[in-house]
Protein backbone atom coordinates (compact mmCIF):
# COMPACT_ATOMS: atom_id res chain seq x y z
CA UNK A 1 0.00 0.00 0.00
CA UNK A 2 1.42 3.46 -0.89
CA UNK A 3 0.13 5.90 1.69
CA UNK A 4 0.88 8.91 2.94
CA UNK A 5 1.05 12.30 0.83
CA UNK A 6 4.49 12.43 2.04
CA UNK A 7 4.32 15.86 2.29
CA UNK A 8 5.22 17.08 5.52
CA UNK A 9 3.11 19.75 6.83
CA UNK A 10 3.23 22.12 9.95
CA UNK A 11 0.70 20.50 12.97
CA UNK A 12 -2.69 22.20 11.31
CA UNK A 13 -4.27 23.23 14.58
CA UNK A 14 -4.49 26.46 15.46
CA UNK A 15 -3.71 27.52 18.97
CA UNK A 16 -6.19 27.43 21.04
CA UNK A 17 -7.71 24.07 19.60
CA UNK A 18 -7.89 20.58 20.38
CA UNK A 19 -7.11 19.68 24.21
CA UNK A 20 -4.21 21.49 25.43
CA UNK A 21 -3.88 19.26 28.26
CA UNK A 22 -2.96 16.48 26.33
CA UNK A 23 0.26 15.69 24.72
CA UNK A 24 2.04 12.62 23.52
CA UNK A 25 3.19 11.51 27.20
CA UNK A 26 0.28 12.49 28.84
CA UNK A 27 -1.94 10.22 25.92
CA UNK A 28 0.86 7.17 26.27
CA UNK A 29 0.22 7.18 29.97
CA UNK A 30 -3.40 7.35 29.76
CA UNK A 31 -3.86 4.30 27.08
CA UNK A 32 -1.55 2.42 29.49
CA UNK A 33 1.88 2.42 27.14
CA UNK A 34 4.73 1.64 29.30
CA UNK A 35 8.33 1.10 28.55
CA UNK A 36 8.16 -2.42 29.78
CA UNK A 37 5.93 -3.21 26.83
CA UNK A 38 8.24 -4.28 24.02
CA UNK A 39 10.65 -7.06 25.43
CA UNK A 40 14.28 -6.73 23.85
CA UNK A 41 13.59 -9.15 20.95
CA UNK A 42 10.66 -7.19 19.58
CA UNK A 43 12.93 -4.08 19.99
CA UNK A 44 15.51 -5.78 18.22
CA UNK A 45 13.32 -7.20 15.25
CA UNK A 46 11.73 -3.87 14.47
CA UNK A 47 15.12 -2.19 14.55
CA UNK A 48 16.83 -4.81 12.37
CA UNK A 49 14.40 -6.62 10.25
CA UNK A 50 12.03 -3.86 10.50
CA UNK A 51 8.86 -6.69 11.58
CA UNK A 52 7.87 -8.33 14.00
CA UNK A 53 5.41 -11.42 13.98
CA UNK A 54 3.12 -11.64 17.63
CA UNK A 55 1.18 -14.62 16.86
CA UNK A 56 -2.78 -15.23 17.89
CA UNK A 57 -2.70 -11.43 19.85
CA UNK A 58 -6.05 -11.67 19.62
CA UNK A 59 -8.55 -14.18 20.63
CA UNK A 60 -11.12 -15.84 18.21
CA UNK A 61 -14.25 -14.75 19.31
CA UNK A 62 -12.81 -11.00 18.85
CA UNK A 63 -11.52 -11.97 15.42
CA UNK A 64 -14.70 -13.86 14.41
CA UNK A 65 -16.65 -10.42 15.07
CA UNK A 66 -14.82 -8.30 13.32
CA UNK A 67 -14.61 -10.11 10.83
CA UNK A 68 -18.28 -9.99 11.23
CA UNK A 69 -18.45 -6.48 11.51
CA UNK A 70 -16.09 -6.27 8.15
CA UNK A 71 -19.12 -8.43 5.99
CA UNK A 72 -21.66 -6.86 7.23
CA UNK A 73 -19.91 -2.96 5.95
CA UNK A 74 -19.04 -4.68 2.76
CA UNK A 75 -22.60 -5.63 2.13
CA UNK A 76 -24.02 -2.30 3.41
CA UNK A 77 -21.55 -0.20 0.84
CA UNK A 78 -21.37 -2.12 -2.03
CA UNK A 79 -19.82 -0.03 -5.01
CA UNK A 80 -18.86 2.31 -2.01
CA UNK A 81 -16.80 0.36 -0.03
CA UNK A 82 -13.02 2.02 0.30
CA UNK A 83 -13.56 4.89 -1.81
CA UNK A 84 -12.74 6.89 1.41
CA UNK A 85 -9.07 6.34 0.69
CA UNK A 86 -8.76 4.20 -2.40
CA UNK A 87 -9.95 1.66 -4.63
CA UNK A 88 -7.47 -1.23 -5.55
CA UNK A 89 -8.39 -3.23 -8.45
CA UNK A 90 -9.03 -7.24 -7.23
CA UNK A 91 -9.70 -6.72 -3.82
CA UNK A 92 -12.35 -5.54 -1.15
CA UNK A 93 -11.52 -2.92 0.99
CA UNK A 94 -13.44 -1.12 3.81
CA UNK A 95 -11.84 2.55 4.78
CA UNK A 96 -12.66 4.96 7.87
CA UNK A 97 -13.12 2.22 9.84
CA UNK A 98 -12.56 4.78 12.93
CA UNK A 99 -15.79 5.71 12.37
CA UNK A 100 -17.56 2.53 11.43
CA UNK A 101 -17.70 0.64 15.28
CA UNK A 102 -16.25 0.94 18.68
CA UNK A 103 -14.77 -2.92 17.53
CA UNK A 104 -12.10 -1.11 15.89
CA UNK A 105 -11.21 1.18 18.44
CA UNK A 106 -8.31 -1.70 19.58
CA UNK A 107 -6.49 -1.60 16.48
CA UNK A 108 -5.61 2.47 17.32
CA UNK A 109 -5.70 2.23 21.17
CA UNK A 110 -4.03 -1.03 22.02
CA UNK A 111 -0.69 -0.21 24.65
CA UNK A 112 1.69 -2.30 22.86
CA UNK A 113 1.08 -1.97 19.07
CA UNK A 114 1.15 2.21 20.38
CA UNK A 115 4.61 1.09 21.97
CA UNK A 116 5.63 -0.05 18.94
CA UNK A 117 4.97 2.41 16.70
CA UNK A 118 6.30 5.01 19.18
CA UNK A 119 9.96 2.65 19.55
CA UNK A 120 9.63 3.92 15.63
CA UNK A 121 8.55 7.35 14.95
CA UNK A 122 8.40 9.38 18.35
CA UNK A 123 5.59 11.82 17.77
CA UNK A 124 2.62 10.47 15.68
CA UNK A 125 -0.50 9.95 15.01
CA UNK A 126 -2.97 7.66 12.93
CA UNK A 127 -2.58 8.17 9.71
CA UNK A 128 -5.66 5.46 8.54
CA UNK A 129 -7.62 2.03 9.38
CA UNK A 130 -8.56 0.31 7.03
CA UNK A 131 -9.57 -3.66 5.62
CA UNK A 132 -8.18 -5.35 2.17
CA UNK A 133 -9.43 -8.78 1.13
CA UNK A 134 -7.86 -10.01 -1.96
CA UNK A 135 -10.39 -11.71 -4.28
CA UNK A 136 -8.96 -15.28 -5.66
CA UNK A 137 -6.06 -15.00 -8.21
CA UNK A 138 -5.68 -11.12 -7.46
CA UNK A 139 -4.37 -9.25 -5.03
CA UNK A 140 -0.19 -9.18 -5.74
CA UNK A 141 1.37 -5.85 -5.37
CA UNK A 142 4.60 -4.74 -6.48
CA UNK A 143 7.40 -4.68 -3.24
CA UNK A 144 6.89 -0.82 -2.39
CA UNK A 145 7.50 1.00 1.07
CA UNK A 146 4.55 3.44 2.83
CA UNK A 147 6.40 6.48 1.86
CA UNK A 148 6.63 8.05 -0.98
CA UNK A 149 9.20 10.92 0.08
CA UNK A 150 12.33 9.29 -0.12
CA UNK A 151 13.82 7.01 2.46
CA UNK A 152 14.73 8.26 5.27
CA UNK A 153 17.96 7.54 7.21
CA UNK A 154 17.61 5.21 10.53
CA UNK A 155 16.59 7.11 13.08
CA UNK A 156 14.02 9.32 11.22
CA UNK A 157 11.32 7.59 9.51
CA UNK A 158 8.18 8.55 8.70
CA UNK A 159 5.77 5.92 8.52
CA UNK A 160 4.63 2.88 11.00
CA UNK A 161 2.29 -0.09 9.37
CA UNK A 162 0.30 -2.74 11.37
CA UNK A 163 -1.46 -6.10 9.71
CA UNK A 164 -3.89 -7.40 12.12
CA UNK A 165 -5.01 -10.89 10.87
CA UNK A 166 -8.68 -12.29 10.08
CA UNK A 167 -7.85 -14.99 8.35
CA UNK A 168 -4.46 -17.41 8.81
CA UNK A 169 -1.80 -16.21 6.13
CA UNK A 170 -0.57 -19.00 4.16
CA UNK A 171 1.67 -19.50 1.26
CA UNK A 172 -1.28 -19.86 -1.43
CA UNK A 173 -3.42 -17.18 -0.37
CA UNK A 174 -1.84 -13.52 -1.20
CA UNK A 175 -0.36 -13.56 2.45
CA UNK A 176 2.23 -10.45 2.49
CA UNK A 177 5.98 -10.61 1.67
CA UNK A 178 8.79 -8.96 3.38
CA UNK A 179 12.30 -7.86 2.39
CA UNK A 180 13.70 -8.08 6.21
CA UNK A 181 16.41 -5.03 6.80
CA UNK A 182 15.29 -3.03 3.86
CA UNK A 183 13.70 -0.29 6.01
CA UNK A 184 17.92 0.48 6.52
CA UNK A 185 18.88 0.39 2.69
CA UNK A 186 18.04 3.96 1.93
CA UNK A 187 16.02 3.20 -1.44
CA UNK A 188 13.12 2.32 -2.52
CA UNK A 189 12.58 -1.39 -4.70
CA UNK A 190 11.65 1.34 -7.69
CA UNK A 191 15.08 2.25 -7.56
CA UNK A 192 16.94 -0.93 -6.85
CA UNK A 193 14.56 -3.38 -8.79
CA UNK A 194 13.97 -3.56 -12.81
CA UNK A 195 10.50 -5.09 -11.75
CA UNK A 196 9.34 -4.86 -8.30
CA UNK A 197 6.37 -7.24 -8.91
CA UNK A 198 9.06 -10.12 -9.24
CA UNK A 199 10.53 -12.51 -6.53
CA UNK A 200 13.40 -10.55 -4.61
CA UNK A 201 16.20 -12.94 -3.59
CA UNK A 202 15.73 -11.92 0.31
CA UNK A 203 12.25 -11.97 0.25
CA UNK A 204 10.25 -13.71 3.15
CA UNK A 205 6.48 -14.54 3.47
CA UNK A 206 4.84 -13.55 6.88
CA UNK A 207 2.48 -16.66 7.42
CA UNK A 208 0.80 -16.86 10.55
CA UNK A 209 -2.71 -17.63 11.97
CA UNK A 210 -5.63 -15.48 12.15
CA UNK A 211 -5.42 -13.17 15.27
CA UNK A 212 -1.82 -12.43 14.75
CA UNK A 213 -0.45 -8.90 14.88
CA UNK A 214 2.52 -8.02 12.68
CA UNK A 215 4.05 -4.71 13.27
CA UNK A 216 6.35 -2.98 10.89
CA UNK A 217 8.24 -0.08 9.72
CA UNK A 218 6.66 1.68 6.71
CA UNK A 219 9.61 1.98 5.36
CA UNK A 220 10.39 -1.75 5.03
CA UNK A 221 9.77 -2.89 1.42
CA UNK A 222 6.41 -5.24 1.62
CA UNK A 223 3.69 -6.21 -0.59
CA UNK A 224 0.75 -8.29 -0.97
CA UNK A 225 1.56 -12.04 -3.38
CA UNK A 226 -1.68 -13.22 -5.63
CA UNK A 227 -4.42 -15.24 -3.58
CA UNK A 228 -4.08 -18.76 -5.42
CA UNK A 229 -5.78 -20.57 -3.65
CA UNK A 230 -8.96 -18.28 -3.76
CA UNK A 231 -9.01 -18.84 0.07
CA UNK A 232 -10.06 -15.67 2.33
CA UNK A 233 -6.90 -13.73 3.63
CA UNK A 234 -8.68 -10.87 4.95
CA UNK A 235 -6.52 -8.17 7.71
CA UNK A 236 -7.28 -4.86 8.73
CA UNK A 237 -4.07 -2.27 8.28
CA UNK A 238 -3.91 0.03 11.26
CA UNK A 239 -1.26 2.98 9.63
CA UNK A 240 0.57 5.75 11.54
CA UNK A 241 2.81 8.44 10.62
CA UNK A 242 4.72 11.23 12.25
CA UNK A 243 3.04 13.60 13.59
CA UNK A 244 4.09 16.38 11.49
CA UNK A 245 3.03 14.82 8.58
CA UNK A 246 -0.11 14.96 6.93
CA UNK A 247 -2.71 11.48 7.34
CA UNK A 248 -4.03 9.63 4.76
CA UNK A 249 -7.25 10.22 6.14
CA UNK A 250 -8.07 12.92 7.69
CA UNK A 251 -10.02 11.87 10.54
CA UNK A 252 -11.07 15.46 11.82
CA UNK A 253 -12.71 15.91 8.50
CA UNK A 254 -14.19 12.25 8.74
CA UNK A 255 -14.95 11.90 11.99
CA UNK A 256 -18.11 11.43 13.45
CA UNK A 257 -20.29 12.80 16.32
CA UNK A 258 -20.80 9.55 17.76
CA UNK A 259 -17.42 8.39 16.80
CA UNK A 260 -16.10 10.70 19.32
CA UNK A 261 -18.30 11.14 22.18
CA UNK A 262 -17.46 7.53 23.04
CA UNK A 263 -13.53 8.12 22.37
CA UNK A 264 -10.94 9.06 25.41
CA UNK A 265 -9.37 12.10 24.81
CA UNK A 266 -6.27 10.48 24.66
CA UNK A 267 -7.67 8.42 21.76
CA UNK A 268 -8.85 11.48 20.26
CA UNK A 269 -5.13 12.55 20.34
CA UNK A 270 -3.88 9.52 18.58
CA UNK A 271 -6.33 10.25 15.59
CA UNK A 272 -5.52 14.46 15.76
CA UNK A 273 -9.20 15.12 16.40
Amino acid sequence: MHFDLNVKQEYRRSEGEGNPAVDMSQAMDDLGVTGDLLDHETVRQLDETGFVILPKFLPSHQVQALRARLTELLVAEGERAGTEVNREPGTMRVSDLVNKGQIFETCFTHPLLLAGVRHVLGEFKLSSLSSRLPLAHEGNQPLHADWRGGAPQPGDYQVFNSLWLLDDFRNDNGATRVVPGSHLWGHAPANAMADPTAPHPAEKLILAPAGSLVMFNGHLWHGGTRNRSGGPRQALHAYFTHRSNAQQLDQATFARPETLAHLSLAARFILDV
